[in-house]
Order: C-alpha cells, then sequence, then structure tokens
C-alpha cells in the first residue's frame, strides 16, 4: 500500500506521524488509507515513539472576555464555561469546539477524562435549569469531531470520581443523588462498544471522591459519607479490574479533612497532591513536602501529570487571575507558562491527554 505515490512506506508514515495534531482532521479527509492509518493505535504508539506527539492539558475554564478589564466573575455575571487547551511544550493556547446545543456553555462541574485520542465529557449541571446532566460526549482529536455517547443509567449523581485508564474505560464512583445522598455505587464505560457496565459498591459511601488509575488499578480516594457532609475521610478502596472486585479499604492514606481534589498519580506512580502552600508527594505513609507552590498559584484549581511533570492551575487568591505553571519531578523546578488574559478564567476540572 502507498501511503504517498512514490515513496516507500514507512517513509511515508514516518511523515504522517509527524503532522501536527490540529492538521489530523485534513489528513483523514484525504483519503481512505491515510483516514486508516492516523485512527489507528498503532499511528498512536509511533507517535509516542518518536516524540512526536503534542501533549496537551485539557480544561473546563470560565470565559474571560479580553475587552474586559477584569475577570467576570468581579463583575457579579455567572461564567459561562468552555474548553480551554494548552500546550505545554510550546506555551500555546486555543479553544476545542463547543459541543453541539451547548450554546450557554459546558454543564458546570461536568467532568473530562482522556482515552486514547479522545475526551470523554460526563456529567455536570445545566447551567440554566441547574439540572442534573446524564449526557456523554466525547471528542476525537484526529477527525476534531463530537459525538454523543450512551447515557449515564441508573441515579442522577453529581460530584462523583471520574478516572480513565487511558485505552478505553472510564469509571464513575460515588458521588450523591439529588437528595444529596452519598453513594457506594460505581459503573465503567466502555468507549469503543459505547456500553456501560456495572461495578460492584464500594464499602463505603464516597461523596466528592477522587478516582485515580494507578498501577492498573482504580484507586478511590477520601469522599464522605451522607452523615459526614463535607468532613472529608481518610481512606481509600481499591478495585482490581481483572477480578472485578474492591481488594479492600486503605486505612490513613490521607490527612484529617484533607480534599483529595488535587491528588494525582505522577509518571513515577507516586501520589502527588497541592496543600498548605506545597506539592507534597507520599512517601510510604506520610506526605513530605517536595515543592513549594507558586505564589500567584498558591489557591489550586486544577492537577494534571505526565512524563515526570506537573501541571498545576491556581490563582494568588479570590477574584484573582488563574495562572499556568509546570513543576518538573525530576528537579522540583517550576516554569511558568504564559496565559493570555483570555485564558485565565477559573478552571472547574482538566485532564491531560497526548495526541
Amino acid at each position: 500500500m502507498e501511503l504517498i505515490p512514490g515513496l516507500p512506506y514507512d517513509i511515508a508514515r514516518d511523515c504522517l506521524i509527524r503532522v501536527d495534531y490540529k492538521q489530523l482532521a485534513t489528513v483523514v479527509s484525504i483519503c481512505k488509507s491515510w483516514k486508516s492509518e492516523t485512527e489507528s493505535p498503532e499511528f498512536r504508539r509511533l507517535r509516542r515513539a518518536a516524540c512526536t506527539g503534542q501533549k496537551l492539558v485539557v480544561m473546563v475554564q470560565a470565559r474571560v472576555n479580553p475587552d474586559q478589564a477584569s475577570n467576570i466573575m468581579k463583575n457579579g455575571v455567572s461564567p459561562v464555561y468552555r474548553f480551554a487547551l494548552l500546550e505545554p511544550d510550546t506555551g500555546d493556547w486555543c479553544e476545542l469546539p463547543p459541543i453541539p446545543g451547548f450554546s450557554n456553555g459546558l454543564p458546570l462541574f461536568c467532568q473530562v477524562a482522556s482515552v486514547g485520542s479522545d475526551l470523554v465529557v460526563l456529567g455536570g449541571l445545566d447551567p440554566v435549569t441547574w439540572e442534573v446532566s446524564v449526557s456523554v460526549f466525547i471528542f476525537n482529536f484526529v477527525s476534531a469531531t463530537w459525538r454523543r455517547g450512551a447515557d449515564m443509567p441508573g441515579v442522577r449523581r453529581s460530584f462523583f470520581g471520574f478516572a480513565s485508564d487511558f485505552d478505553r474505560m472510564v469509571y464513575v464512583v460515588g458521588g450523591h443523588d439529588g437528595d444529596k445522598n452519598a453513594l457506594r455505587s460505581s459503573m465503567a464505560y466502555d468507549t469503543a462498544k459505547d456500553e456501560w457496565l456495572s461495578l460492584p459498591d464500594m464499602a463505603r459511601e464516597r461523596d466528592e471522591c477522587k478516582a485515580i488509575f494507578r498501577h492498573g488499578k482504580l484507586h478511590v480516594i477520601g469522599g464522605y459519607c451522607t452523615e459526614m457532609q463535607g468532613r472529608f475521610e481518610r481512606t481509600a478502596e481499591v478495585f482490581e479490574i481483572a477480578s472485578w472486585q474492591w481488594e479492600n479499604v486503605l486505612d490513613d492514606l490521607l490527612e484529617d479533612a484533607m480534599c483529595p481534589k488535587t491528588c494525582v498519580c505522577g509518571s513515577d506512580g507516586v501520589l502527588y497532591m497541592c496543600r498548605g502552600g506545597y506539592v507534597v508527594a507520599l512517601k510510604g505513609s506520610t506526605w513530605q513536602p517536595v515543592a513549594d507552590l507558586p505564589a500567584d498559584v498558591s489557591n489550586i484549581a486544577n492537577v494534571t501529570a505526565w512524563q515526570d511533570k506537573l501541571g498545576v492551575i491556581g490563582t494568588a487568591g479570590f477574584r484573582e487571575p488563574y495562572m499556568a505553571y509546570v513543576l518538573d519531578l525530576k528537579n522540583y523546578k517550576w516554569k511558568k507558562m504564559e496565559t493570555p488574559q483570555q485564558y485565565s478564567g477559573h478552571v472547574q476540572s482538566g485532564c491531560y491527554l497526548e495526541i
């Protein structure tokens, strides 16, 4: 098969894997052979191996009008959220195309996760009616198109844990129902089959828990039960994918009243969090400071991790602009990302993916 007439297959493929992700949609529209090549898992693997893949931090961020002298939050106007993208290697910012039909902005507190070349968007509250959403939307970065997934089944839940295995599955755990009852239930969504699967219930109710995929297992960290509204537990639970069972409850993983929102797993398998002006890492059974947080991101909104890096989005204080920094986990040095005013709005959630 000739990908490019007159060129050997390997050389032509080497040309394709160097295409900028923003041009992939054009590539797949050229011909069937290019479409088949660029949409294959092998294509993604080759891009990573050749270091031609592009790193992206995707954020659900409040829109800021660059013509305004101040953040819209300062003017008492409810923010409209959209998807903002940051390329940490280049410092470039841009927006994703909006989800079709969401003229009033993204659902408030919706969750995002990456699966291969897809961005999965799930849940949240309608910004006008505040109705809990069960909708699933998937953006494919190769074709640059949105598609609708099967609605999330069961009780309408909010503030649940959400994690990806980065291959094809995402997991929804805990949260609370319409009566503010914390939930033990959990489920998985197969993005390839567009199917939902039930998981066994967790040992405990976990509202506002954090879900992380670590060492090939699903870790559900913190959260709180119905009776302990807002008082976070110190425990975590681990789900074994192979046996489809919850293995055990990890006692005292967190410190007292420690919100797990900023907890992430680094590429080294270590858990990191932002707390009390520091980046802390779980060393053995204790959380130890490894770096001071920069003063202008001391109030953390979102943390992501990739390839010995930690991306932090935060602000110096209430109503201040949000800034982006990247921490090198090898030498614990910070790099400040230039943040244009239109990308300085509040961030509700985010994730990392490589195209």
